[in-house]
């Protein structure tokens, strides 16, 4: 099962924090780290990046593995350059309350699975 930005976002009662946001964008898998180095290893293209780490490296990661968009958990907030690196390169990030834990589980719930079952 597939969800899009918005039915994620309304989920996780999530804030947009980029400029460019589509709604309507579908997402098929989500992962969770905040290894970087875990995200080019293991995630699949077009998912869902939930982390805790809010520098430059999570955009860049995410544009290097064609990552659909990024959740920020905890309520953390990223810096204005990273959001703007964002807004750049087109990749929507939001920010949600829910642990990284209960991010995945709440979506989990509605369907949406990780990269390891969707291979």
């Amino acid at each position: 099962m597939s969800l899009t930005l918005a039915e994620i976002k309304v989920i996780l009662n999530a804030n947009v924090i980029t400029s460019k946001f589509d709604a309507n964008i579908v997402i098929e898998r989500a992962y969770s780290a905040d290894l970087m180095s875990d995200v080019l290893s293991f995630s699949l293209t077009d998912s869902l990046l939930i982390t805790g780490l809010v520098d430059k490296t999570v955009v860049r990661t995410a544009q290097v593995s064609n990552i659909k968009a990024i959740v920020f958990a905890r309520g953390k907030v990223p810096s204005k350059d990273t959001v703007a690196l964002a807004d750049e390169k087109n990749i929507p990030l939001m920010i949600t309350n829910y642990s990284k834990y209960e991010s995945c589980g709440r979506l989990y719930e509605k369907g949406l699975r990780n990269s390891h079952d969707a291979k």
